[in-house]
């Protein structure tokens, strides 16, 4: 079952003033100068799902500058046997908005129609730098399986907002805070329930595979001992009031858990593996993902590999394309030399962009 984007159009988006691209299913190569628009163009394609898309910008940061006339993101895309079309955009001091099929929605719903994941040059110090990267990481892995990971995610969060307001304002009323705590702990487990799920998926896609990409045994942990069911973290969040009004935040719950991964074939964490090393088990964990929702006769996900080509040796790089295409997937991957893709042959669509004045010009090349 293929998952595809079959036509990208923007408007004011980044650098682009306008775009359009007709693609037909295969992989897609984006190739051109740093500077010219390739990641802008990719960014747009992570605004088909939930949240603020690979960079995590603001709907007022998107808007081509000097014009700031507000942006406009639309696709047709083939998901799930059907076709759909996706229009996101965001006029001039306003928040972002969400169609699909003409139809206005919440942004979660995109989750139930196309699944996105991505690599960005920014996650290769993903192992290494704070957990909350870690986590969205895992979540829209999470969401690729269950799309009401979004919905749970966000109705806990909500709740531990307005949890949080209370506590700095040192407001005491306890029937204020077990209301939002029973919201909390309803939402809690069942995004801890998915996560695991989801991590023994990625676990098991790997093992099953041979690949040129090493896998990781994977594990989902928190800082301080948190109850993962709905009655312990009730009663957790009781517990915890005195400490958290001091703190003015909520210190335990879903919100603080980590994902840590091990280097199965070396037993090396992956936050003490090298550079390269890092960036291989990334790309294994996209893989394993994509091979782990065909394999239970879901869409695979879109891929958006920024830069990937250029952190891989020759050996890898051919190994990713040769995985990629035999699993079906569209993956939008950006370069600065149309060399990177040579691996690809006729089994990808290419683009060339540039700039000139200020302005992205995109434009398919054979």
């Amino acid at each position: 079952m293929k998952a595809a984007v079959t036509s990208l159009d923007l408007s004011h988006f980044r650098s682009h003033k306008r775009a359009a691209l007709s693609l037909d299913g295969r992989p897609v190569a984006l190739y051109g100068p740093n500077g010219a628009g390739k990641t802008n163009l990719i960014e747009a394609v992570s605004l088909l799902s939930p949240g603020r898309g690979m960079r995590r910008a603001g709907a007022e940061e998107i808007a081509r500058r000097p014009e700031r006339l507000g942006w406009k993101v639309w696709a047709a895309v083939e998901a799930e046997g059907a076709p759909h079309e996706i229009e996101t955009r965001a006029e001039a001091g306003q928040t972002r908005s969400v169609r699909i099929d003409g139809k206005a929605v919440p942004q979660v719903a995109l989750a139930r129609v196309l699944r996105v994941l991505w690599l960005v040059p920014s996650m290769d110090r993903l192992w290494i730098e704070a957990a909350e990267g870690r986590r969205r990481f895992l979540d829209r892995a999470v969401m690729s399986f269950e799309p009401g990971h979004a919905e749970a995610a966000l109705d806990y969060e909500k709740a531990m907002r307005e949890r949080n307001r209370l506590l700095k304002d040192g407001v005491r009323d306890a029937h204020w805070y077990a209301a939002l705590e029973g919201r909390m702990a309803q939402a809690g487990e069942a995004i801890s329930i998915a996560r695991r799920a989801a991590i023994a998926r990625l676990v098991a896609a790997q093992g099953e595979a041979e690949t040129a990409f090493p896998a990781a045994d994977l594990a989902l942990g928190y800082p301080d001992e948190t109850p993962e069911e709905a009655e312990g973290l009730r009663a957790a969040f009781a517990a915890m009031r005195p400490r958290d009004m001091a703190a003015g935040r909520t210190l335990i719950g879903p919100h603080r858990a980590d994902l840590d991964a091990v280097w199965r074939a070396k037993g090396v964490a992956a936050r003490d593996a090298s550079t390269g090393e890092q960036k291989a088990l990334l790309i294994s964990l996209i893989l394993a993902n994509a091979r782990a929702l065909a394999a239970e006769g879901g869409a695979p996900p879109v891929l958006l590999l920024d830069e990937v080509a250029a952190h891989l040796d020759s050996r890898r790089r051919a190994a990713l394309y040769d995985e990629i295409c035999a699993l079906g997937l569209q993956a939008f991957m950006t370069g600065t030399e149309p060399g990177l893709f040579e691996d690809l042959g006729e089994r990808a669509q290419r683009f060339e962009v540039t700039e000139t004045g200020g302005e992205s010009q995109v434009g398919e090349t054979t």
